[in-house]
């Protein structure tokens, strides 16, 4: 989720178990709760790229570490509010800011490991992006008249613009279930694994992931809410069965780094149509309709004790922004 949301979420926690006295200061110490478990992306390391996508969302995110998390950073915000309020009332309010940040990332699509370090195990709803402009402009105007008004009245209504934001996108997720179920029905797979998770920033467009069979094949799904569902068509790639190419190298550093990303990709692999070394996850492309994937690790079988790079391949290009467009508009056959 993308900092501001998580910010005016942590804030509100804060705001609805605070008094007109500390409600301004409970909104301070939330908001920056909220975004501190995000600090993980710092501790990678530059010689093993991997370990900041196997930490990110990892301990500072599970359930068992709130508690500890927000005595950290309540001590942290001791130095600025002790004047205001006491440290009792700085670690509760740090403490409902702290505990929202892996509730949020739940309802995003990437997956939060909230049971660690029982579960090694990644959860998400898949009901929201990790950027949804809807969302965040509602939180932030409601934040904004609870910050003026200083009344807790505000603050439910924010609670509130959040809870039907979140039921509502639960409802289109479940539209495009069906949608997507009766379009394998219709080709008599009913075997089929579907991956469904939002498009950035909207609720409309829908990425859809057909799996079977050692393939992974794409379609869009924009959901409208006053007109029929209209269903884009995609590309198919083959998976790539990792443990059989590189077999050879089994024991390697360049292997076990393969291993260690086809985890974190929910072992769904596609080679990178534009470069053939890249294993992207399949999972994730910049529209719907296409298996290129937005990230993925190169592999260099000449360095196979070094470690792999990591790279992101975001096409902004004006091109990809106009179809994207278009297919949320419904404006594509």
């Amino acid at each position: 989720m993308d900092p501001v949301t998580h910010g005016l979420v942590g804030a509100t926690s804060a705001q609805l178990f605070s008094d007109k006295d500390t409600f301004r200061t409970a909104s301070f110490i939330g908001f920056i709760a909220a975004l501190a478990p995000d600090l993980d992306v710092f501790l990678g390391s530059a010689s093993n790229p991997l370990l900041t996508l196997e930490l990110h969302r990892q301990f500072t995110h599970s359930f068992i570490f709130i508690p500890f998390g927000a005595l950290i950073v309540s001590l942290i915000l001791w130095f600025f509010v002790k004047k205001r309020i006491s440290f009792k009332h700085t670690y509760l309010f740090s403490l409902l800011g702290y505990s929202t940040a892996g509730l949020m990332d739940y309802i995003t699509s990437y997956g939060v490991y909230l049971f660690w370090p029982f579960l090694d195990e990644r959860y998400a709803l898949n009901i929201v992006s990790v950027f949804d402009p809807l969302l965040s402009i509602g939180l932030l105007i409601t934040a904004s008249i609870a910050l003026y008004k200083k009344k807790k009245v505000y603050s439910y209504g924010l609670a509130g613009w959040l809870l039907l934001y979140l039921c509502f996108a639960g409802i289109q997720k479940s539209r495009v279930e069906h949608i997507a179920t009766d379009v394998l029905l219709a080709k008599n797979d009913s075997s089929t694994e579907l991956i469904i998770k939002p498009t950035i920033g909207n609720q409309i467009l829908w990425s859809v992931r057909f799996v079977d069979d050692g393939e992974i094949c794409t379609s869009g799904i924009r959901a409208g809410l006053f007109s029929t569902p209209i269903i884009y068509e995609g590309e198919c790639a083959v998976l790539v069965d990792w443990n059989s190419v590189y077999k050879p190298f089994k024991g390697t550093v360049m292997y076990k780094d393969i291993e260690r990303f086809s985890e974190l990709s929910d072992g769904l692999l596609v080679r990178h149509p534009n470069h053939p070394n890249v294993l992207g996850d399949a999972r994730y492309s910049m529209l719907p309709t296409t298996t290129s994937p937005l990230w993925g690790i190169t592999i260099d079988t000449t360095k196979a004790d070094h470690h792999v790079n990591f790279d992101s391949f975001r096409d902004a290009s004006l091109e990809t922004r106009t179809k994207f467009l278009d297919m949320i508009l419904g404006r594509m056959d």
